[in-house]
């Protein structure tokens, strides 16, 4: 991965070791090709660590980091594993919205400038990172929701206390679309590189870092629409509905318009 000097596509550089999907090998290619000062990294909804964006990058890597999930269970399960002091990791309790992200970041003492943020909580993604604003990381990734299409730039309306399992029966409604990301990282002025094969992460590179190898790719050229099958009846059992019918379950369901700024059904 590490020889490939560009490339096409980011699923072309895809690998899992310890990412639940194909981005252990798009973070490796990326951290290679990027020039970044700070080995560092900020990750949160990590569940118990098993699963993780970032676990990879510091064992492969000896990157250092600071990680949080809001299970106080999960954090003891990672504070007690065998790679806790092997490396430079530190895992704290946290349920984390808007009004507490950046003085979480602040308690970590890690440098304003870091390799890599990443976002995953399954609800206000959006409007957390809207809020950060303590840190500079050259690599953002960000959860996005594609049962929520290409063409609206929309999110779930803000709450401090959103569960996704319990904001609607399906277990679709959460996060944001991808061209809500897209708006918000023109905002902070942060450029789309494209997405992981499974349509759940978005990749943005900081402008002033991008280069021959990562480059700009449109919204709709990096777009993936997700293929894996999550959706719940009202008892709570999978259903496998697969593609756009999936939308169909969230037809009238509040949704945000970052450029409006106005609330409307989706």
């Amino acid at each position: 991965i590490k020889t490939y000097s560009e490339t096409s596509c980011l699923h072309d550089v895809e690998f899992k070791v310890f990412s639940q999907w194909g981005d252990d090998g798009i973070i490796q290619w990326l951290v290679n090709k990027l020039e970044i000062d700070c080995k560092t990294f900020i990750e949160f909804g990590v569940q118990d660590y098993r699963e993780s964006n970032t676990r990879f990058l510091m064992m492969n890597d000896n990157w250092s980091g600071f990680i949080m999930d809001g299970s106080i269970e999960n954090v003891n399960k990672i504070t007690s594993s065998e790679y806790y002091w092997k490396h430079n990791l530190l895992a704290k309790h946290a349920f984390v919205d808007c009004d507490n992200i950046n003085s979480l970041i602040e308690s970590s003492l890690i440098n304003s400038e870091i390799g890599l943020l990443h976002i995953d909580i399954d609800g206000n993604d959006y409007w957390v990172w809207k809020s950060i604003d303590v840190i500079s990381p050259v690599l953002v990734i960000v959860e996005y929701n594609s049962v929520f299409g290409i063409d609206r730039a929309i999110t779930v309306p803000y709450d401090k206390k959103f569960y996704r399992t319990s904001s609607h029966y399906s277990n679709l409604y959460f996060g944001s679309s991808l061209a809500g990301l897209h708006a918000l990282a023109a905002q902070k002025n942060y450029a789309f590189v494209g997405c992981n094969s499974a349509g759940n992460n978005a990749y943005f590179v900081r402008r002033d870092r991008l280069n021959s190898a990562v480059k700009e790719v449109g919204l709709k050229d990096g777009y993936v629409l997700s293929q894996y099958r999550e959706s719940r009846d009202k008892r709570g059992n999978l259903t496998y509905i697969s593609g756009n019918d999936r939308a169909e379950l969230l037809k009238g369901l509040p949704v945000y318009n970052v450029k409006t700024n106005q609330v409307e059904p989706f």
